[in-house]
């Protein structure tokens, strides 16, 4: 009888008793017959006290807990692979010599237990690495989990209602991360995935690459990182999609002659699913060479791969990758810089114009643009986009952008900025228009980012310039520099690709703040961009012309949201275009609603008709855009978006 389990059916005091007279029997004589008697005694007592077969009744709770227990989650292996161990008298052999114990369960493979053999081979192999730290003993772990998973005979196929399948699928993903991973790593686990040999227990693994390069948006990609050993911070919930493969983390970068899709932030970092197809399997268990070829995927665009003639879903973290995109980003610099300092920018961000897509363009799929608020970024989306792409509805029905812009420079130049960055963007991923996913957009505004959205679907005519001057624009005599100027930033035609706007926090009749003190402190330290600097003294030329009213001036995005500023007021009276919906999200902080405000803008700022809907989230301020209600209702609008029920 083994020890442990001695000591785990006898009662302390017995053990503690036996111990002692155990200790006694080495002495001799009249000590050694006293100790044997008391031996034999102690022996009654344990047979009288306990049954040598029965039960022990456990709690439901630790029954359910060693249902679900594996070498992955604790520091015991499954029923199963101790079953084994115990039916060929292999214990005390794999607690001194774990490699000889493993053959010997090897070599009973072929039979009708074969499937279970498989199983075990799997767990106790990777329990011997976790021991070593041996690769090869890793990737032994994965390989007969393969085989475990993806049997000769389609009869021996592990059922979903088969808790060893999941667990299976788990070893097999992590004896591929750990198997591959860089031995010189700090508190990440980077992967090496290039072509070579790897020694097993028994054989050698051979790894080839894929037939051809793998490009994310066309970028190559370096430097890939486990995603399912990192732990998130910031957001509220961590979705992981079940399947096989290795969820990464990795960073883009050019490649020679090809500098990928501008629409992805170069050195950004992105999702991917490493799958090592394994082949000769039987062989290799046999003692010969296993060969695995890594194949690379995007789990968004591709959810999951053939194997054996049928889908298996692909791993994937999407909430692991989105925090690991923002983990030191240099999208948190740009906050208040790009608010004070309007010519402050991230890289590529002029090319387009300060929009990005969080993946590569999806066909089919329809864009989602965020446009953040005042002193803020795109980051400050991360709680929404984690919930939207954790829903699988969602995640496959629309495609998620993210439009940047400093925060401080005039409302006008900003929008007309987004405006002609969607315009650029629809081109480039459709120039023939044959996606109708493109002519459906619908574009979410965040505080002054809601005012941004209402000018991509109003005409203005002249209106803006009539703030301004008298004299119709086309008369003004100005550099062409100035006239493209405002031109752009000063007359507006509705996108007829926008279908959908949602305001959320948007200051339609102006912020409170805009007009106290604060407002003020805030304009003197805003700067403008050198393109309308460059025109301010052209500007000034006009203004003693008679050309411009004398007490007009450029308008910082702060003037922009007080009321009293007549650029805003004139937004405010354009009408949406017939075709576009709207819906508004309003928070309050306090009751009743008409007289609230959420700590920026007041309720009868942020309310508007005609609305398809609106939603008042109270108690909340005014960065709702990461409350749950604000989240579910944005959730809400996409379902009714995309007719999902």
């Amino acid at each position: 009888m083994r020890t442990d389990r001695f000591a785990n059916h006898t009662p302390s005091w017995l053990r503690g008793g036996v111990r002692r007279t155990l200790a006694a029997a080495m002495g001799s004589g009249r000590e050694k017959r006293a100790a044997a008697l008391a031996f034999g005694f102690a022996a009654t007592l344990v047979l009288a006290c306990a049954t040598p077969i029965g039960v022990t009744h456990l709690s439901a709770r630790d029954a359910d807990r060693g249902l679900g227990q594996s070498i992955l989650n604790g520091d015991r292996t499954t029923t199963l692979s101790r079953e084994y161990l115990e039916r060929l008298g292999l214990v005390d052999l794999y607690e001194k010599n774990p490699h000889e114990a493993l053959s010997q369960l090897r070599n009973g493979l072929g039979g009708p237990d074969e499937v279970g053999r498989l199983f075990a081979l799997s767990e106790l192999w990777f329990e011997s690495a976790l021991k070593s730290g041996d690769h090869g003993e890793y990737l032994a772990s994965a390989i007969y989990a393969w085989a475990f998973l993806f049997p000769k005979d389609p009869a021996q196929n592990p059922t979903p209602y088969d808790g060893h399948m999941r667990q299976a699928l788990d070893l097999y993903n992590r004896g591929i991360t750990e198997g591959l991973a860089a031995p010189d790593r700090d508190d990440e686990t980077v992967l090496d995935l290039t072509p070579r040999e790897i020694p097993l227990p028994f054989g050698t693994f051979v790894m080839t690459g894929p037939a051809t390069e793998f490009r994310y948006g066309g970028y190559r990609l370096k430097h890939f990182v486990s995603m399912r050993d990192v732990e998130i911070r910031g957001m509220r919930n961590r979705y992981r999609r079940a399947g096989i493969g290795s969820a990464l983390g990795a960073q883009v970068e050019a490649a020679p002659g090809a500098e990928g899709t501008k629409w992805i932030p170069p050195n950004a970092k992105v999702p991917v699913t490493a799958l090592v197809r394994l082949a000769d399997v039987r062989a290799g268990i046999a003692g010969a060479k296993v060969n695995g070829s890594l194949e690379l995927y995007d789990a968004d665009e591709t959810p999951s791969v053939q194997i054996d003639g049928r889908p298996v879903p692909l791993e994937s973290e999407p909430s692991a990758t989105i925090a690991y995109r923002l983990d030191k980003a240099p999208v948190w610099d740009f906050e208040i810089a790009g608010f004070r300092r309007p010519d402050f920018t991230l890289p590529g961000a002029a090319k387009t114009k300060g929009l990005f897509f969080l993946n590569p363009y999806r066909p089919g799929r329809i864009p989602v643009v965020f446009v953040h608020g005042t002193a803020s970024s795109p980051a400050r989306w991360a709680e929404m986009a984690n919930e939207l792409l954790g829903d699988p509805r969602v995640a496959s029905r629309f495609q998620l952008w993210f439009f940047i812009y400093n925060s401080g420079q005039p409302i006008l130049v900003s929008a007309a900025n987004l405006r002609e960055s969607l315009q650029s963007a629809v081109h480039d991923m459709d120039p023939q228009g044959k996606d109708p996913a493109l002519r459906n957009v619908v574009v979410v505004g965040h505080s002054q980012g809601g005012l941004l959205t209402k000018l991509l679907v109003v005409k203005s005519g002249d209106a803006f310039w009539k703030n301004a001057s008298d004299v119709p624009f086309a008369d003004v005599k100005m550099s062409d520099d100035t006239r493209a100027l405002l031109k752009r930033a000063a007359f507006f035609e509705p996108l007829p690709f926008v279908t959908r706007v949602v305001f959320i926090s948007t200051p339609h009749k102006g912020s409170y703040i805009a007009e106290n003190w604060l407002g003020m402190l805030a304009r003197r330290f805003v700067n403008f961009p050198a393109a309308v600097t460059n025109s301010v003294t052209e500007l000034g030329t006009l203004r003693q012309q008679a050309a411009l009213r004398g007490g007009w001036r450029v308008p910082t995005a702060v003037d922009n949201m007080d009321w009293s500023n007549p650029g805003l007021r004139t937004l405010y009276s354009l009408p949406i275009a017939p075709w576009v919906k709207v819906n508004s999200i309003i928070p309050v902080l306090s009751e009743p609603y008409a007289t609230a405000k959420d700590g920026v803008v007041a309720y009868q700022s942020a309310h508007i008709e005609p609305v398809e809907s609106e939603l008042v989230v109270y108690p909340s301020g005014h960065s709702t855009q990461a409350t749950p209600p604000t989240i579910e209702e944005v959730r809400r609008i996409l379902y009714e978006h995309a007719g999902i029920h």
